[in-house]
């Protein structure tokens, strides 16, 4: 049978309980990024569309000037 040290399980479920506190701590970090870099994207996308809008709309006027010609 094998015998067990006590103090050394001790250490290992404290070294465990630390490290899942740890993954924990960082797993709540990486989604409050990820949250907002979602966010972010969302922004640039939008500010993206807003520009292509405004070239589209630039270069109906320049046509329309141009038939005008």
């Amino acid at each position: 049978m094998p015998s067990f040290d006590l103090d050394t399980l001790e250490q290992q479920v404290e070294e465990l309980i630390r490290t899942c506190h740890r993954l924990t701590e960082e797993n709540r970090s990486l989604r409050t990024h990820q949250e907002h870099l979602v966010a972010e994207r969302a922004e640039l996308i939008e500010r993206t569309e807003q520009a292509r809008n405004r070239v589209e709309t630039m270069l109906s006027r320049l046509k329309s000037m141009e038939e005008e010609l």
